[in-house]
């Protein structure tokens, strides 16, 4: 199973989520971050992601682990991945949209869910009440239905 890690940016009541234009969850709100490339830890992969898809420095002694969750697709094992999950509340620079990505700050009560990963309504809420989490969830077509979410509090 591939680590990628997901990255959300955080100011007080707000969340940074970035629309994806190309790529894997294409059209869809997210987080930023990746594939880790050869050598790298998850957290340097962080720092070179946030760069790259938002324009923004972060340092990793600033990121924050919030959660892991396993990420099976079901009818596409090869997609099947571990989620590192990280918030960070300090950065230097203003987010900028990308050739990949398209930012857009959103309040905590006013997250888009359906234009998001099917499932993210069930976890991201951990992430926004600083809880840490675990969880495992299963897709079929590709991503579009959930077919099961196990969410655990740590």
């Amino acid at each position: 199973m591939k680590i990628v890690n997901l990255i959300f940016l955080i100011d007080g009541e707000k969340i940074l989520l970035a629309m994806k234009k190309r790529g894997f969850g294409i059209g869809k709100w997210n987080g930023y971050g990746g594939k880790l490339e050869e050598g790298e830890t998850v957290t340097e992969a962080a720092v070179r992601e946030v760069k790259e898809e938002a324009g923004v420095d972060i340092t990793e002694s600033d990121l924050e682990h919030s959660g892991t969750i396993d990420f099976y697709f079901d009818d596409k094992p090869e997609w099947n991945q571990r989620g590192e999950i990280y918030t960070i509340e300090k950065w230097m620079g203003e987010p900028q949209e990308t050739e990949e990505m398209k930012p857009a700050w959103f309040s905590f009560e006013q997250i888009p869910y359906s234009e998001m990963w099917v499932g993210d309504d069930q976890w991201l809420p951990y992430l926004l009440r600083g809880e840490h989490f675990t969880g495992e969830a299963h897709f079929v077509d590709g991503g579009a239905k959930l077919v099961s979410m196990k969410i655990f509090k740590k």
